[in-house]
């Protein structure tokens, strides 16, 4: 017979950013499976509310709150809200952001600006707010949602590849600054997964193919030929944020089928 893994996640609080759709809405869900209460933070309220009711729908305690985390004053508010809910925080994942890519040229100092500040300063604001409650607690998990391209960058992937290097950076860095706290920090790096931003590429790069064919011609380039799903990239996030995974801190781990060169 087979050994059940027990991840120690019953009675964990977690906060999951970029919580209502994709792979945050489905990491929140598997935290909630396996015991744990979530709070999630998003910017639209609709997607937001219909996360929270899938949470609850498969018995888990859930707190949604719209909240944008380039605001100090959200991230505050989500983090404050969280600890008067539950008690305080275990595991924070860093989830907020979305695709800009573009060539050099064709993008200006904002936009470079606004993509470090949801992706690279969000996840520094939140880590600052919930390490003191993570500490108190005896100990903690962070993990970054990062991309393969923080790693192996290619042409016309910044300011994301740029943004998500800093952020592979920083999780290596925190991961040395909080061991002795027991707080342990680790990135996934996202390969070709299903989400929410996937129609959007759908629409610009074949537009008069169905969703179906577009993402079989992605899967095509993927040694594993296909695309991964939300769960399939929250069953390593949640594991890395659970108690099977006590001995794992500084690393970045991709999500990928095998696409990326390096590891």
């Amino acid at each position: 017979m087979g050994h059940v893994m027990d991840l120690g996640l019953r009675g964990k609080v977690a906060i999951v950013t970029g919580g209502s759709e994709g792979i945050g809405r489905a990491t929140a869900i598997l935290f909630a499976q396996e015991g744990a209460s979530v709070a999630i933070g998003a910017r639209r309220q609709g997607p937001l509310d219909e996360a929270r009711e899938a949470v609850e729908a498969v018995g888990g305690d859930c707190l949604a709150m719209s909240m944008d985390v380039t605001s100090d004053d959200d991230c505050e508010r989500l983090v404050a809200a969280t600890i008067e809910r539950f008690g305080g925080v275990d595991i924070l994942i860093n989830n907020a952001g979305q695709s800009s890519s573009g060539m050099i040229e064709s993008h200006d100092i904002e936009t470079w600006a606004v993509d470090l500040d949801l992706k690279l300063y969000g996840a520094i604001r939140l880590a600052k707010l919930c390490a003191p409650s993570m500490r108190e607690r005896g100990g903690g998990r962070i993990v970054n949602l990062l991309n393969i391209g923080c790693k192996t960058p290619g042409a016309g992937s910044m300011p994301t590849a740029a943004s998500r290097a800093a952020g592979l950076a920083m999780t290596k860095a925190l991961s040395k600054e909080v061991a002795a706290d027991q707080i342990l920090v680790n990135a996934a790096c996202i390969g070709s997964v299903d989400s929410a931003q996937w129609h959007g590429f759908h629409e610009a790069q074949m537009p008069d193919a169905t969703y179906e064919e577009f993402l079989d011609s992605v899967g095509e380039r993927i040694p594993v030929k296909r695309i991964g799903t939300s769960e399939e990239a929250a069953n390593m996030i949640v594991f890395l944020a659970s108690g099977a995974a006590s001995f794992i801190s500084g690393c970045a781990i991709n999500i990928d089928g095998g696409a990326s060169p390096a590891w």
